[in-house]
């Protein structure tokens, strides 16, 4: 079809086509010759274009034409399988990506997902999806799927260049009174009083809880050792696992008022042998977090608690509770099983010795707070006289 042969030139060639228009070609670093995909109205445009692929070749920013013709939705499914994350994690990508990404990206290819589009699909998810942190977890999760396609080659620049984008504003978390924790304890029954407790004066994480077995507590000592988390994923398996960080596996040891409250439970309701679980539902299955959900729902509301206290906001409680009582930022943290990259924090120490003070404090506080609530509800409803 051309009839017109450009000049020899040091780098690339162009020529004319019948039509007028002009295209332009130069071998790539393989020795095969790479063609333009697209045609110039004039000869110049053609010989510009071929300057800026010599500039990126002669800077090491060339990328072969066709190397961002990657699947989208293949790309980031794999980019998922060969990362090692919590099955949680796995189980929330997953789900970020079939609701909120596949469906805008899912057919296109890398090199086609633009800024400008990247820009619209997080305007539609903010108009259409009521909670903003879901947005912004989605939007991390994009951003960190074309990272890897830019140290991949796949792309020269990341799509995802809208700032604060990613970054979540959540509410203050809410705390509770020792009241208000005593309240849901009664609220939710017998057979889950220590879980409430727990998740509050331990703190315990609900994926802890559900891993701790008979062995894992020592009444003689007060102490109960979380060594293992088994989350519950999105089809209602456990997932055995590690815990959150190696900072998770530690010997908490509990306040004394919970001494009988544990000696009980163990008693009525933890499976029998040392492997037995801590925490099981009335039909002597692993509880589902479902059926707790419900009875959480309902204790909440007769412990006159928001609608928007979760459990794992016992958690804050309890390091609320902690430091009223005495504990230190690593005190704290050792107890929650939480880690921490602040160099100051290496300096300081927090041993077994050290958290029976915390729990001794903690138990002080608890005590002093009930003892308060009863008398302030005995000047409120004083018992009658018996006799005239």
């Amino acid at each position: 079809m051309a009839n017109t042969r450009g000049r020899r030139r040091r780098f690339g060639a162009v020529r004319q086509y019948r039509s007028g228009s002009w295209t332009a070609s130069y071998l790539g670093p393989d020795g095969e010759r790479i063609r333009a995909d697209e045609t110039f109205e004039t000869k110049k445009d053609a010989e510009v274009w071929l300057s800026q692929v010599e500039a990126d070749l002669s800077r090491g920013d060339w990328r072969a034409p066709d190397v961002g013709a990657v699947n989208f939705r293949i790309y980031a499914e794999k980019w998922v399988e060969e990362r090692e994350l919590a099955v949680r994690t796995v189980d929330l990508y997953k789900h970020l990506l079939r609701l909120h990404i596949l469906p805008t990206f899912g057919a296109l290819d890398l090199d086609e997902i633009t800024a400008p589009r990247v820009r619209e699909w997080r305007a539609e998810r903010l108009r259409t999806t009521k909670a903003k942190t879901t947005v912004a977890k989605a939007y991390r999760l994009l951003k960190g799927i074309f990272e890897t396609a830019v140290d991949d080659d796949l792309v020269s620049r990341n799509p995802c260049r809208i700032k604060g984008a990613g970054k979540e504003f959540a509410a203050e978390r809410r705390i509770a009174t020792v009241a208000q924790v005593d309240a849901l304890a009664d609220a939710i029954g017998i057979r889950w009083r220590l879980m409430v407790y727990l998740g509050a004066y331990g703190p315990m994480r609900p994926e802890e809880l559900a891993g701790l077995r008979r062995r894992d507590v020592d009444l003689d000592n007060l102490v109960i050792r979380v060594r293992v988390a088994e989350p519950e994923r999105t089809n209602g398996k456990r997932a055995p696992g590690e815990t959150k960080s190696d900072a998770g596996v530690r010997a908490v040891v509990l306040p004394a008022f919970l001494r009988k409250e544990a000696r009980q439970h163990l008693a009525w309701f933890a499976e029998k042998g040392p492997d037995g679980l801590l925490f099981v539902g009335e039909k002597g299955a692993p509880f589902r977090r479902t059926s707790f959900g419900r009875k959480w729902r309902r204790a909440r509301v007769a412990a006159g608690l928001p609608d928007g206290f979760r459990f794992y906001d016992l958690r804050h409680t309890g390091h609320t509770l902690s430091t009223r009582s005495g504990a230190t930022l690593k005190d704290t943290m050792v107890r929650a099983g939480q880690s921490s990259e602040k160099a100051a924090l290496i300096y300081q120490h927090s041993d077994e010795e050290r958290q029976r003070d915390v729990a001794a404090g903690l138990d002080d506080l608890v005590r002093a707070e009930r003892a308060k609530h009863h008398s302030e509800d005995y000047a409120h409803h004083p018992e009658e006289p018996t006799g005239s």
